[in-house]
C-alpha cells in the first residue's frame, strides 16, 4: 500500500499536512510518513473505542452512519429511543447491538446505553457519541480520538462553528443558541467551547466520572460544564457538518427548539 492509501483512510487534517511534509521530495521522507501511519494505527489498536448513537425514527439514515464509522471502532450500540419505524431493524441489520430506550428523551438514550457498556466487557477506553441523523461524517471520528490517545485531552468536542457546515444544516436559532451558551460557559465555568456538538469523544474514565443525570435537552452542554468543573482536559477539533436525513425532532419544530433552548440554559444556571 502507497503513502497515499494509507493516507486516504485517516481523513485527518494534521496528517493531511503530513503527508505535504513527509511524503514527497524523497525517499526518507516518504519512509517517515508511512512510519507516522504505522503509529497512529498502533496506538488506537491498544483502545477499545465503543460508539454510542441515539436514535429516534431514523430508519433512512442510521444504517448509513454505522457503515461509515471506522472500523477499529469495537463496539455500536445504538439506543432506540421509542421509534415506530425501522430504525432497530436496520441498525441491527447494520452490525450494532440495539438496546431499547422506551422513555423518550436525549439523555435517556444515551444513559441507557451506557448502562449495557457498563454491565458488558471488554469495557471501552474511549466512548464517542454521534447522531443517527447523518448529519456528522462518521469517518471525521479520527480527528475526536486522537486527542485522547495521545494523552493530550479527556473530552473532545466536534465543533461545527469551526468546521464547514452545509447551508440550511443549523437554524438561526441553533446558531444563536449555541453562540449563548458556550459565551455563558466560558462566563461562569471559564471553559472555552464554541459549540455544543453532539459528535464528541471521552475517555471512558472521565465519562464514569461525570456521573451523568440529564434525560433530555441538557445532555450535552451537562456534560461539557461538569468537565470544566471537574478540571477535566478540554479541546475541540472542527468537523463538518450536513443537512440531516428527515426532518429534526428538535430544531424542526417550534416547541423543540424553545424547550432545548430553556432546557440548555436552566442546566448552565443550575450547576452554579
Amino acid at each position: 500500500m502507497n503513502a497515499r492509501a494509507l493516507y486516504t483512510s485517516f481523513h485527518e487534517l494534521p496528517i493531511a499536512m503530513l503527508y505535504q511534509v513527509f511524503s514527497t521530495s524523497s525517499p526518507l521522507r516518504h519512509f517517515l510518513f508511512l512510519f507516522f501511519l504505522y503509529f497512529c494505527a498502533v496506538n488506537i489498536s491498544n483502545h477499545i473505542i465503543k460508539v454510542i448513537i441515539p436514535a429516534y425514527n431514523e430508519e433512512h439514515a442510521i444504517g448509513k452512519v454505522i457503515e461509515e464509522i471506522p472500523d477499529y471502532v469495537h463496539e455500536i450500540v445504538v439506543a432506540n429511543n421509542g421509534s415506530t419505524d425501522n430504525t432497530f431493524l436496520v441498525a441491527s441489520n447494520a452490525g450494532a447491538m440495539v438496546r431499547e430506550a422506551p422513555k423518550m428523551g436525549y439523555g435517556n438514550a444515551c444513559l441507557t446505553a451506557m448502562d449495557y457498556i457498563e454491565k458488558n466487557e471488554p469495557k471501552p477506553t474511549i466512548v464517542v457519541f454521534i447522531d443517527g441523523d447523518y448529519s456528522d461524517y462518521p469517518q471525521e471520528m479520527d480527528l475526536l480520538i486522537q486527542p485522547i490517545i495521545s494523552d493530550q485531552a479527556d473530552l473532545v468536542i466536534g465543533s461545527r462553528a469551526l468546521g464547514n457546515r452545509e447551508k440550511g444544516s443549523m437554524t438561526l436559532p441553533q446558531i444563536f443558541g449555541n453562540w449563548l451558551a458556550t459565551t455563558l460557559l466560558k462566563g461562569f465555568y471559564k471553559v472555552k467551547f464554541t459549540d455544543l456538538g453532539p459528535f464528541r469523544a471521552i475517555s471512558y474514565e472521565s465519562l464514569v466520572k461525570l456521573g451523568m443525570k440529564d434525560r433530555n435537552y441538557g445532555w450535552t452542554v451537562e456534560m461539557q460544564l461538569k468537565a470544566a468543573k471537574m478540571k477535566m482536559r478540554c479541546t475541540e477539533v472542527s468537523v463538518n457538518y450536513r443537512n440531516r436525513i428527515g426532518k429534526s425532532k428538535v430544531s424542526g419544530t417550534i416547541k423543540g427548539t424553545v424547550m432545548a433552548g430553556y432546557k440548555i440554559l436552566f442546566t448552565i444556571f443550575r450547576h452554579l
